[in-house]
């Protein structure tokens, strides 16, 4: 694959030096078993982190009728109450993903910031396809919520994020919890944003042949989900929070997203939306930057500018 002519020059530096094929994600019905099997042996053999954060995985009820869902707690190894929280979907495309990938960021945001983290694994699609993953999600933040005391938050300081298709999952959280009078939700951190199903923006098109996730994964990832509804009029906003016609009463957001990747221009329009909303909405985008840039390549001055802004957002939407 051809790499981006404007692709910054610290990532390409890095990219080059990567076996050849190994930022090739091609995703499909006969490799879907396969890639996640590498992911699980990929966290299996990552060494144990060198931390004094707690982790805990605790099995907590899921939707009704469905199974428990596990939830991967990170806190303070000094006991405390009345932290801020962070509720975290992992990404994936709703295909892939277990909450360890995300270990490194967690810690860092306990460590940074002595908050509780609290990421949970909910159920992947096809097999278990919308509404599942998004039931699981909220479920999870539903829990989280009534028993904020027990894990030590503050239930007015309680945050959601998450990455690419868990940044998805963590805005329609909070748009069902702002339409159902749930949990309160008092910010949301969106990384990398997948919103839309539909695949009609201009960054849709122009990254068919992409580093990492390419148009063709998001068209399979959205019809793995939705079925023969996704790019339909048959589509809910809690599905594809891009599809909200109302974002009034949202939470105060965190946006970022890549120049070099497909979700650029819905990300971009729904952050302008919750502003023109009268949502207040800090919004970054990364010059020369592909899909999962920082957590491919944490260590180049990009990655960590992003996560640092993360952090600082998270502090001030946090009071500390």
């Amino acid at each position: 694959m051809a790499l981006p002519r404007n692709l910054d020059p610290e990532l390409r530096a890095a990219i080059e030096q990567i076996p050849f094929g190994a930022t090739d994600l091609s995703l499909s019905m006969e490799t879907l078993s396969g890639q996640r099997a590498h992911i699980h042996a990929m966290m299996a053999s990552a060494p144990v982190p060198d931390t004094r954060v707690s982790i805990e995985n605790l099995m907590v009820p899921g939707p009704e009728g469905a199974p428990d869902i596990r939830l991967r707690i990170y806190r303070p190894e000094a006991q405390g109450d009345g932290r801020p929280g962070l509720y975290w979907m992992h990404g994936g495309g709703t295909i892939l993903g277990i909450p360890e990938m995300d270990d490194t960021m967690m810690i860092d945001f306990v460590e940074q910031l002595d908050v509780v983290v609290v990421s949970v694994e909910y159920r992947l699609s096809p097999e278990h396809p919308y509404p599942a993953p998004f039931d699981d999600s909220y479920a999870g933040l539903v829990w989280v919520a009534k028993n904020a005391a027990e894990l030590g938050i503050d239930p007015g300081r309680l945050a959601v994020g998450g990455a690419s298709a868990g940044g998805g999952l963590a805005t329609a959280i909070a748009m069902l919890a702002r339409d159902q009078g749930g949990p309160e939700v008092a910010f949301q951190l969106l990384v990398g944003p997948m919103l839309d199903d539909r695949n009609i923006t201009p960054s849709s098109h122009e990254f068919a042949e992409a580093v990492v996730w390419t148009r063709e994964n998001n068209l399979f990832s959205w019809s793995a989900l939705l079925g023969d509804r996704a790019g339909t009029d048959d589509v809910p906003p809690y599905a594809a929070p891009a599809r909200a016609a109302d974002l009034s009463g949202m939470p105060s957001a965190f946006v970022d997203v890549a120049e070099l990747e497909v979700f650029r221009d819905e990300a971009l329009d729904y952050a302008q939306r919750l502003v023109q909303a009268g949502v207040s909405t800090e919004l970054h985008l990364y010059p020369g930057a592909f899909h999962g840039f920082d957590q491919m390549l944490p260590g180049v001055a990009v990655s960590k500018r992003a996560h640092q802004a993360r952090v600082t957002a998270l502090k001030r939407a946090f009071g500390l």
